[in-house]
């Protein structure tokens, strides 16, 4: 955790920062990334670049919903359990509240040619800003040089888009080779402290 304001202030700006990031995100989790990028690394500089793609990652790689799990990981992350739950509340409260007020005139939306139009260019949107995303962490993943972790990136991307891979096997897989990379890490560090 980078900051050091009081508890208090953190809570509440946390959950305003993550109720207005979810509010004004349509698309899925992928979208909600770089909106957290720029407001927790870049504007309140509470955590650093390279622990957002950490984040990400488990985010993306844990059962449920990318959004809320990043919400959930960011939270605990700058402010520990009470943080996590904080961040939760943030990210699901605006959904909430949309899919209530929805709820009680879906019938009039579902049919709605105007409702249909905004729909449609906010796939636009939504497209632009997972490309945004893609490109962004996959730039900061060959900025850090490592091969294998390009490899990695390249492969995974062949074998789901291309070869039509089943992700949830990719995803066991690529956890599989980085938990392998780290025991083979830590070896030799064992065998210099005997």
């Amino acid at each position: 955790m980078l900051t050091t304001e009081r508890p208090s202030h953190l809570y509440l700006k946390l959950f305003i920062s993550t109720f207005f990031i979810s509010a004004f995100t349509f698309g899925g989790g992928y979208v909600i990334i770089p909106l957290m990028k720029k407001k927790f690394v870049d504007e309140l500089g509470w955590i650093k670049e390279e622990e957002i793609l950490d984040l990400i990652a488990i985010a993306q790689s844990s059962p449920g919903a990318v959004a809320i799990n990043a919400s959930f990981l960011l939270g605990y992350d700058v402010a520990g359990v009470p943080g996590a739950f904080v961040t939760i509340l943030g990210s699901v409260t605006p959904c909430l509240i949309i899919l209530t007020v929805i709820s009680f005139f879906y019938t009039q939306f579902q049919s709605n040619r105007i409702v249909k139009a905004v729909l449609k260019g906010m796939q636009a949107g939504v497209a632009a800003t997972i490309i945004d995303v893609v490109l962004n962490l996959g730039r900061n993943v060959v900025k850090t040089g490592d091969v294998l972790s390009i490899l990695i990136m390249v492969a995974t991307f062949v074998v789901t888009f291309i070869l039509k891979f089943n992700v949830v096997y990719t995803i066991l897989i690529c956890a599989g080779i980085g938990l392998a990379r780290i025991l083979l890490q830590q070896r030799p560090k064992e065998e210099k402290i005997r």
